[in-house]
């Protein structure tokens, strides 16, 4: 979305981990290709590298970002009362984190969406004037009415339309299931907004649905998350108001291009979360396609790229892939190349060579299956299919192990009792609460680096 100059963007690295030595008649390859964004500048004059670096923004300069903060004030709001006086205080938190110069505005959601700050349709620009102003708006706000977060979603993107800046970010908060419009019209909204900007959800208490919440996130390249206490909102909405903060390039793609007769399997990201990105795919010319990332600061992700290249003999090698970070032209020039790598294919009769697994490769593969199983395991939970739930959360119990992700392998013990790590063998709890089961199913893409 926005053309940059090599001094006022972070320095984009592309490497690619992989075994490239294949047995005759061997066709898969698999590549961990790691993208790094480091040591951000400036962007349309103003630091992008931390939210609490001092502003250079100067009045009468148009906005470089622009954030919409979406508070759900249905009526179970109301239930607890305090829930609602945490979720106005961590919008004032957020608000309170933006920086000098950001576009900003506030939406109530219920079963329709509503304007709350600054209204008529327009984005205010943050200074201390309309932090306070924002602030005063939220008292305002009450429960009441229904939930249909396609509306707040719609609202949001028109408000963010309105700016013309290349960060655009949405906030959004809710803490019941989406009873007021149907799958398909929150399906469209997230299909009409993807690509438009990018979007953290999170979910407040145990009443909402975690695949709707993921689902958002998920479409619109964001994060999701639990806040089971109604009272850590305020920390939670500070950190993902920094973390919007620290972004200082949209619109990111992967582009993958290949040869002829080489076939893509599947692309996803594989760290910090697992994220599926093979469908994502939009063509880019011969044989290239690309590949979302959303918005980018100072961060490191890994992709996994799997591809099927022709038969050869041994001896021969080709290029199986090329992958390029692409960022487009903001008018509509020729994008910006940022990085490469090369993915190859060697055909070998060294047994010892074609047969071993490259570390990263191995590593991520077993933190995607981790994530897969925790999903069906507690799909299965929930069906009451207590053998299968308990086959697939000792499936990964035992990964989480292996691959040292802490975290999570914490997360499952509150729901299984582990017998034996090492072989998966669990006992299902007789009681769980719902809280920690929404977690562990809110947090089962999140992986661990593998250790270099």
């Amino acid at each position: 979305m926005a053309n940059f100059s090599k001094s006022n963007v972070p320095q984009f690295s592309v490497e690619v981990y992989q075994n490239e030595f294949l047995p005759e008649g061997g066709r898969e390859v698999n590549a961990i290709v790691t993208v790094a964004s480091t040591g951000g500048g400036t962007l349309g004059g103003t630091p992008f590298g931390t939210a609490s670096a001092s502003p250079s923004y100067i009045p009468g300069r148009p906005p470089t970002a622009a954030v919409v903060i979406m508070v759900d004030c249905s009526g179970s709001m109301e239930y607890p009362p305090t829930k609602m006086r945490n979720a106005r205080d961590a919008t004032a938190a957020a608000i309170d984190t933006l920086r000098d110069g950001v576009a900003f505005a506030v939406v109530s959601g219920t079963h329709i969406a509503r304007e709350v700050y600054p209204g008529n349709g327009r984005l205010a620009t943050a200074d201390s004037q309309t932090r306070t102003q924002a602030k005063e708006a939220l008292r305002k706000l009450s429960a009441g009415g229904g939930t249909a977060i396609g509306t707040w979603l719609r609202l949001a993107d028109r408000l963010l339309a309105s700016a013309d800046v290349p960060i655009r970010h949405g906030i959004l908060l809710t803490d019941g299931r989406n009873e007021h419009e149907s799958p398909e019209d929150l399906r469209s909204a997230l299909d009409a907004c993807a690509g438009r900007f990018t979007c953290d959800a999170r979910g407040v208490g145990t009443d909402w649905e975690v695949k709707e919440v993921t689902s958002i996130s998920s479409a619109l390249l964001g994060t999701a998350d639990i806040v089971a206490d109604p009272a850590n909102l305020a920390a939670d909405f500070t950190q993902m108001m920094e973390n919007a903060m620290g972004k200082e390039v949209a619109d990111v793609s992967l582009r993958l291009w290949t040869p002829v007769g080489v076939e893509i399997k599947f692309v996803k990201q594989v760290a910090p979360t697992v994220e599926e990105l093979t469908d994502r795919r939009t063509e880019a010319g011969p044989r290239a396609g690309d590949y979302p990332t959303g918005s980018w600061g100072d961060e490191s992700r890994d992709y996994h790229v799997c591809v099927q290249v022709p038969q050869a003999n041994v001896g021969q090698e080709m290029l199986a892939a090329r992958v390029s970070l692409i960022v487009p032209d903001r008018e509509g020039g020729t994008p910006q190349l940022l990085s490469q790598g090369l993915v190859r294919a060697v055909w070998t009769d060294d047994m010892a060579a074609s047969t071993s697994i490259n570390p990263q490769v191995a590593h991520y593969t077993g933190q995607a299956e981790l994530a897969q199983v925790i999903q069906q395991g507690l799909d299965a939970r929930k069906s009451g299919d207590v053998d299968g739930a308990t086959a697939k959360l000792g499936r990964a119990v035992q990964l989480a192990a292996a691959s040292g992700n802490a975290d999570t392998a914490k997360l499952l013990a509150k729901v299984v009792d582990v017998v034996d790590e090492a072989t998966g063998t669990v006992r299902l709890k007789a009681k769980v609460a719902e809280a920690d089961e929404m977690t562990l199913e809110t947090r089962s893409t999140k992986t661990v680096r593998v250790k270099k």
